[in-house]
Order: C-alpha cells, then sequence, then structure tokens
C-alpha cells in the first residue's frame, strides 16, 4: 500500500528576483489604471502598509520576507526529505502558458519523460535577473514518472473524473507554479531527485484569457460586458472530489507520494475588495481558521464566486489538497502564516504527516 504526506507552499514569482525589484509589483500597481484613485492615495492605505513600505520603499521589508520565505522553504524540503518519497505531485495552475486558446483543460496530469531540463532564467535577452545570480542556459534538472502519471489518470477516470493528460509540453516548458515550487524547494541548490507530476488546474476560469493569468487586467480597457465570459474554473467541491480520488488512488498503489498544493493565497491584483492593491484577509483568515482546525466542510462549501471576489483563484490548487487530506484523516502542522500589504498575497506554508 501507498503512502501519503501532504505539503503546501507559494510559488509566488517574486522570490525569484533579487530583494531590491521585490516591491516592485506593488509600486507597478500604483499606476494601473483599473486601481480606483482612491486606494491610490496613500492618505488612505492601513498603517501595516506604511509600516511595510517603511521609508526606503519597502527594500528592509523585502529584505526580511524573503529571508523568512527561505527558512519556511527549507522546513518544508526537510519534512519532503524525511518522508523520502518516490514521486511528488504539485497541484499548480497554469496561467497563459501551456493552455491557450487551443485548449484549457480543467485538470491535466503531466506525465513527463524520465529526465528533462527547464532553463527558468533563459529570456533571449541576455537572461532574467535572480536572487541566486544564475546565468541565462542554468539548467533545472527534473525528472517525471509517465508510470505513475498513467496510473492516477486511469484511475481518476475508473472513478468518473473525465481528466486530460499530456506527455509533452505544448507552448511553455513548464508553467511557473510548477518550475518556481521545485526551484524554491531546491532553495540552497542541492538538486532535486525526485520525480515529479505536474498537476495542473484551471485556477483563472473566465479571467485566464482575459488577463493571460495575471495583473494584465488593470491595465487594459474594460472588459465589454455585453458579451459572455469564458467558462469558469471548476468548482471548489468539484476539486475537493479530485483531491479525494488522488489520495484513494495513490493509497493503494506501491508508490510513497508527496502531495503538495503550491500557490499563494488572496491575490490583491484579481481582488476588488482592497482597490486591488493589498490582499484580502479577512477573507484568507477564514480559510486559514479552517485548515487549522481541520475544518474540510469550510473548504468544500465555500463558493468559487466568494473565492474570485477575494482573489483567491490558486487556491483551487490548495480546495484539492484539502479534498486529499480529509480522506486520509490528517491534521495540519502549520509551519508560518504570512500576512502581508505590499507583496501581493498571503503565504501559507503546512505539512500533513503520516
Amino acid at each position: 500500500m501507498g503512502e501519503i504526506l501532504g505539503l503546501g507552499c507559494t510559488h509566488y514569482p517574486g522570490l525569484t528576483v533579487p530583494d531590491d525589484r521585490l516591491p516592485a509589483s506593488f509600486h507597478r500597481l500604483l499606476t494601473a489604471p483599473g486601481v480606483p484613485a482612491h486606494y491610490k492615495d496613500r492618505a488612505n492605505w492601513p498603517a501595516e502598509l506604511v509600516a511595510e513600505l517603511g521609508n526606503d520603499q519597502g527594500y528592509s521589508a523585502a529584505q526580511r520576507y524573503s529571508a523568512r520565505m527561505a527558512d519556511d522553504f527549507r522546513a518544508i524540503r526537510a519534512a519532503l526529505d524525511a518522508f523520502n518519497p518516490d514521486l511528488v505531485l504539485v497541484w499548480g495552475d497554469d496561467q497563459y502558458e501551456n493552455f491557450r486558446e487551443d485548449i484549457i483543460p480543467a485538470f491535466c496530469v503531466l506525465g513527463l519523460d524520465d529526465d528533462f531540463a527547464v532553463r527558468p532564467w533563459q529570456n533571449g535577452n541576455g537572461g532574467r535577473p535572480n536572487r541566486w545570480g544564475e546565468p541565462a542556459d542554468w539548467p533545472l534538472e527534473l525528472h517525471g514518472h509517465r508510470e505513475a502519471a498513467k496510473y492516477l489518470a486511469t484511475g481518476l477516470i475508473e472513478r468518473g473524473i473525465d481528466m486530460a493528460y499530456a506527455y509533452k509540453p505544448l507552448h511553455h516548458p513548464l508553467a511557473h507554479a510548477f518550475t518556481n515550487t521545485f526551484l524554491y524547494l531546491d532553495w540552497d541548490r542541492r538538486g532535486f531527485s525526485y520525480p515529479v507530476i505536474p498537476f495542473a488546474i484551471n485556477c483563472y476560469g473566465s479571467n485566464l484569457l482575459h488577463a493571460q493569468g495575471g495583473s494584465a487586467a488593470l491595465f487594459m480597457p474594460a472588459r465589454d460586458q455585453s458579451t459572455l465570459p469564458d467558462p469558469p474554473s471548476p468548482q471548489p467541491w468539484r476539486c475537493m472530489a479530485v483531491g479525494k480520488a488522488v489520495a484513494e488512488i495513490f493509497a493503494a498503489s506501491p508508490w510513497r507520494v508527496a502531495l503538495i498544493a503550491s500557490s499563494s493565497w488572496s491575490h490583491c491584483f484579481l481582488s476588488p475588495t482592497n482597490g486591488y492593491l493589498w490582499p484580502d484577509h479577512a477573507a484568507d483568515r477564514l480559510l486559514f481558521d479552517a485548515l487549522s482546525s481541520a475544518d474540510y466542510d469550510t473548504w468544500r462549501k465555500r463558493s468559487l464566486k466568494d473565492m474570485e471576489r477575494a482573489g483567491q483563484h490558486e487556491m483551487l490548487n490548495w480546495v484539492a489538497l484539502m479534498g486529499a487530506m480529509e480522506t486520509l484523516h490528517r491534521r495540519p502542522v502549520v509551519q508560518d502564516y504570512v500576512e502581508t500589504h505590499i507583496f501581493m498575497s498571503e503565504k501559507c506554508f503546512v505539512s500533513y504527516p503520516r
């Protein structure tokens, strides 16, 4: 019988850049036409936001923030290494990277090659600056597990979950939700030898094509409300059911499997709650309290409409993890929960030991 470890972390893109660039996204949002003038006015900012900016536009806060994130990833990696899995499945979202106008599956399992590499800093323009100082051609060496991916997709389809699956990337080597997860779990660059299965969830739904999975909508003309929006993301209860099925399938397998939910929590640039400028702390605390007390029902009953209003689109990855952990009767060990006003989103780090 298989053994399973549950983990939760973030793939926040801001952590890839040096600390002096980390506050840049907040300052860019201040220039967005879609951010209401009321929220751009410093006089209307909460004291916590002003304190984070400090007298250096957020640089000191960025140094403290990235150091805290690094320690959190080291702790999650230590839990992963102690478990020593045969494979690692990551629930992540695709933000107009592999899935575009030609096909957008609700769920997709990627059964990649036994050995492959991605070059996260390669951009054809001298390379992207990164906090590790790695050159543009630096390869992130990874390993797939096609056998387990086939086993999983087969088991899901047999349970009535009509899964998409792929053996090759379509438009992009690997969506950043997955690439960043592996980069951060190898923060100290010791290598990441565990075979991986990326499991994509269409978290952005009707916003995916319009905003290409990011903050672009705030810089665009207002959307024409007379046209029918694109289809939505899968419902939270459906993501719970998928997570439950994944846990059941791997529990009956011959493998030791780590199941990882990778995303930040409410994204400010997706939520009108605070004028698209800082996260929806109240909405996140609601789900964090439910997570801490293993209250899975609250997660199941959360509506997609409420999640999207709070900018919690990507938390569908966590909803899948909740479905898996409820099925296994697990309770969480919270490593950290980090609230912020200037770094786009809350971050949560958690493990669900055997």
